[in-house]
């Protein structure tokens, strides 16, 4: 805080500190030099970990592995899906999500996102019947329709994946999300609530997909029986599947579970200064954000608006730049050149229909970040630099 007690801009980008009580266990690793999760005969780091988000989530099995990635990739090949099995995703999501459709040997089919930055659900039903699995992302912690995805799907037998990488603590029907279909698959990137630089774990009730997800996170030998439960299962399955190797190591644990206690906290701080900001932008009449579906409690660390009325692409660039001059960093989730959440940057799928619901949401929908360690004063500060942004560049258009 300056002399003249005005708030400087903040720092959304630091990650949330780590808990001292990570200090000592890194050092004792560092000094043992015992980072694989399979060197110890029991209680390694990893595998506590694992017991502690399984109790967290009230799951029955979690395997802790290199990536959020590597867990979705590790769930598509646990369901043990045909090649060239049609899997169904979200158009608005990371290019992680159908880099690991396609890693699995299957096809993504992107499905129409709304303003909500949910699923599409006329979309969605019309593109169900053919596909061998659905993928839910809940992108940036937006939940879809989770009682009609489930209802449909589960007509038709189509195993879900909750890809929960942005949603960690949100509920619905007060259930948790990664809870609700066959596998949740979360993340431990820097950016997300809980931060080891990378890492992610799977979460799952049915015993042989948590039984062929652990082989394939690479178990190899006899490292299965360092799991608990399941041992007729990981026989079945011991040297019939092949090792893909993503398993986490045991400094990534180490890093993480000091911060499990603090997920409620954390998920209390998100949903408040993300409520705190959207209702001061939602009094803008150039910006909106939209609310959760009724059955959701969100556990944001970042905010979506969309700008409203006829922006041009200039405009909507001028309004970036204007709220960067004012300190906050606002992304225009289309126009920032290379997106990897925008779907035409997905290149590597081959040509794709157009989805211009999506499109039209993403060339107008803007992230900016909200660490739960702002201050009230610096979530003010963003909140009134985004609507003085908006204002600067719709009443020089109104000029």
């Amino acid at each position: 805080m300056p002399a003249d007690g005005q708030t400087l801009a903040p720092n959304v980008y630091d990650a949330e500190p780590i808990p001292e009580a990570a200090r000592a266990e890194i050092d004792r690793l560092l000094a043992s030099g015992d980072l694989f999760r399979y060197t110890a005969p029991e209680g390694a780091p990893v595998a506590l970990l694992e017991q502690e988000f399984a109790d967290l989530m009230g799951a029955k099995y979690a395997l802790a592995v290199a990536s959020c990635s590597a867990a979705l990739f590790l769930s598509l090949k646990a369901l043990d899906l045909p090649r060239g099995a049609r899997v169904l995703i979200p158009a608005f999501t990371f290019a992680a999500v159908p880099s690991a459709v396609v890693h699995a040997d299957c096809v993504p089919v992107l499905v129409e996102v709304g303003e909500n930055y949910r699923v599409d659900m006329a979309d969605f039903a019309a593109k169900l019947d053919g596909a061998d699995a659905v993928m839910i992302s809940h992108m940036r912690g937006h939940t879809s329709d989770m009682d009609a995805i489930m209802a449909l799907c589960d007509a038709r037998n189509i195993p879900v994946i909750e890809d929960a990488a942005h949603s960690l603590g949100t509920e619905w029907h007060g259930k948790k999300i990664g809870t609700i279909g066959k596998i949740g698959c979360f993340s431990f990137q820097s950016y997300k609530l809980v931060n080891a630089g990378e890492g992610g774990i799977l979460i799952t009730d049915d015993p042989e997909i948590a039984a062929r997800c652990v082989i394939m996170s690479g178990a190899y030998e006899s490292n299965w029986k360092k799991h608990p439960g399941m041992q007729n299962s990981y026989m079945l399955w011991q040297n019939k599947l092949p090792l893909y190797n993503m398993r986490m190591q045991n400094l990534s644990a180490a890093v993480i579970r000091p911060q499990l206690p603090l997920v409620a906290t954390r998920v209390e701080k998100g949903r408040t200064g993300h409520d705190r900001v959207a209702a001061t932008l939602n009094t803008s009449a150039h910006l909106t954000v939209p609310a959760a579906l009724p059955p959701e409690e969100r556990a944001p660390d970042s905010i979506q608006f969309n700008l409203c009325g006829d922006w041009s692409d200039a405009q909507a660039l001028a309004f970036q730049a204007e709220a960067k001059k004012r300190g906050v960093a606002v992304q225009v989730f289309g126009l920032s050149d290379g997106n990897a959440r925008a779907f035409w940057n997905w290149e590597f799928l081959g040509p794709q229909p157009d989805l211009p619901q999506t499109r039209a949401m993403l060339m107008r929908a803007c992230d900016v970040r909200l660490p739960t360690r702002l201050t009230e004063a610096e979530l003010d500060f963003i909140a009134a630099a985004i609507v003085a942004a908006a204002e600067t560049v719709r009443g020089r258009i109104a000029a």
